[in-house]
C-alpha cells in the first residue's frame, strides 16, 4: 500500500489548500475548526454561511458524480480533501447527513424526480437533513423499528418515535426508516421515507448531554405527512436502502476523523512536555502507545476503503468502528490524566468546557453510537469470523451439556 502522493494527486492536494487558505478567514477561521462531532451546536449560523461559501467554490458533492452535480473525485482526491479540510482547521460540516447519506442514497436508489428535487438543494447547503433510525427499543438492533407508516389519501402518514437524532432541531428533512407492512417483523417490511420537518405532527425534543450540548434529539412523528412518492426504493425494501446508507456513513469521512484524532493527540503530547508530570514513565508510555494506534488508524483506513462498494456495509466496517471508539474514549482519559488535577476545573462559569474536557465527556458516547461497542463484536464474530450467532429471544435453548 503507497500513500504517497503521484504528481496529479500533489496537484489536486495543492488546488484545495490554495482554495482553504484563501477562503478560512475572517469568522470562519475564528472558529478554530470547531463544530465537528460532539460540538456540533457550536457557530452554527457561522457554519451555515460556510456551507454555502463551500458550494459556490465547488466543493460540496465532492465525491458525487457529475451528472449528479458533483466532482466526481476519486477516493484518492476525497482523502486528499478531508486531510487538507483537517489541516486548515475549516469549520464544522452542516450538511454531513444529506450530502454524506442521503444524497449518495438517492444517487444510488432514488427515482429522477426525487433526484431533482433533492440534490440540489443539497449541494447548495439550502436544505439540512436528519437520519430517523434509532428508537428508543432499537438503536443498534435496527431491525427493531417499530415507527409506523401507512397510506392516507394518498399520502404516508407516519407514527412513532425516534430518539437520538443529530440536529434534527436544525434539519428540514428526516430520512426515515419505518414499518409499511403492519404484519411485518425484524427487517422484512420496512420502509425509507423522506419525511419533512415543518409541520405540525412533528415535535422535536433536544436531549441535553454531558457537554451541556444538545445536538443529540428525540423527535415524535404524530401522524406526520409525506407524499406518497417519497419512499426511496421500493415499499418494503428499506433494510437493503438503510444499509447501503450505512456503509456510506463508514466511509472516506473517517480519514477526516483520524486527523482530527492526530490534532487532538498532539495537543495532549504538548501539553504532557509543558506539564508537571512528564517524568512519569506509565504516562509516557500510554502516550507513545496512543501515537502508534492513531496511526494504525489511518492505515487500516485507507486500505478498507477499496473494499467498499456502497451496496453494503461491509462487515469489517465494525472493526473500524470499534477501533476508533475505543481509542477516543481512551485518548479523553488520557488528555485529563496528563493535565492532572487543573483538569478537574472548568474553564469558565458556569459550565464552560475546554476541548479536552469535551473530548473526554463526549467520547463516553462513541462507543454506544453508530452501533455499540458490543453489537460491533458480535457482528464481527458472526459475519467476519463466522462464529455462532448470538442466542436471541425466541430462540430454541441449546442442550445443556451432562455433568
Amino acid at each position: 500500500m503507497d500513500l504517497r502522493d503521484r504528481p496529479e494527486d500533489e496537484a489536486f492536494r495543492t488546488e484545495v489548500r490554495s482554495w482553504l487558505v484563501e477562503h478560512v478567514v475572517g469568522e470562519f477561521a475564528d472558529l478554530g475548526g470547531r463544530g465537528g462531532s460532539g460540538d456540533e451546536t457550536y457557530g452554527f449560523a457561522i457554519r451555515l454561511r460556510w456551507e454555502r461559501v463551500l458550494a459556490e467554490g465547488g466543493w460540496t458533492g465532492l465525491a458525487w458524480p457529475v451528472e449528479h452535480g458533483g466532482r466526481g473525485a476519486s477516493i484518492t482526491q476525497q482523502v486528499i480533501f478531508n486531510e487538507e479540510y483537517v489541516r486548515a482547521r475549516a469549520p464544522g460540516r452542516v450538511s454531513v447527513l444529506g450530502e454524506g447519506l442521503l444524497g449518495p442514497t438517492l444517487i444510488r436508489f432514488g427515482t429522477a424526480s426525487q433526484q431533482a428535487r433533492f440534490l440540489p438543494p443539497i449541494l447548495r447547503g439550502s436544505e439540512l437533513w436528519c437520519q430517523g433510525y434509532s428508537e428508543p427499543d432499537a438503536g443498534s438492533d435496527l431491525a427493531n423499528v417499530q415507527t409506523r407508516a401507512r397510506l392516507v389519501d394518498g399520502e404516508w402518514e407516519v407514527t412513532g418515535q425516534k430518539v437520538w437524532t443529530s440536529l434534527a432541531h436544525q434539519a428540514d428533512w428526516c430520512f426515515v426508516i419505518c414499518r409499511t407492512d403492519q404484519g411485518s417483523t425484524r427487517h422484512h417490511g420496512l420502509s425509507y421515507l423522506l419525511v419533512p420537518m415543518d409541520q405540525p405532527r412533528v415535535e422535536v425534543r433536544p436531549i441535553t448531554q454531558l457537554t451541556r450540548t444538545a445536538e443529540f434529539n428525540e423527535v415524535f412523528f404524530d401522524g406526520a405527512r409525506t407524499a406518497a412518492d417519497n419512499v426511496v426504493g421500493a415499499v418494503g425494501d428499506g433494510w437493503r436502502v438503510a444499509l447501503a446508507t450505512l456503509a456510506f456513513e463508514r466511509g472516506v469521512a473517517l480519514l477526516g476523523h483520524q486527523l482530527s484524532f492526530r490534532r487532538e493527540l498532539d495537543r495532549v503530547v504538548g501539553a504532557w512536555r509543558t506539564g508537571a508530570r512528564r517524568p512519569d514513565p506509565v504516562l509516557r508510555d500510554h502516550l507513545a502507545r496512543a501515537d502508534v494506534e492513531v496511526e494504525i488508524l489511518r492505515y487500516n483506513t485507507v486500505r478498507s476503503l477499496s473494499d467498499v462498494d456502497g451496496a453494503e456495509a461491509p462487515p469489517e466496517a465494525s472493526i473500524a468502528k470499534l477501533y476508533w471508539a475505543s481509542w477516543h474514549r481512551r485518548l479523553g482519559e488520557l488528555a485529563l490524566t496528563a493535565r492532572g488535577a487543573s483538569s478537574m476545573v472548568a474553564e469558565g462559569f458556569p459550565y464552560e468546557l475546554d476541548e479536552d474536557q469535551r473530548t473526554f465527556l463526549f467520547s463516553r458516547s462513541e462507543t454506544i453510537y453508530g452501533g455499540s461497542n458490543e453489537i460491533q463484536k458480535n457482528i464481527i464474530g458472526e459475519r467476519v469470523l463466522g462464529l455462532p450467532p448470538e442466542p436471541r429471544p425466541g430462540d430454541p435453548a441449546e442442550p445443556r451439556l451432562p455433568k
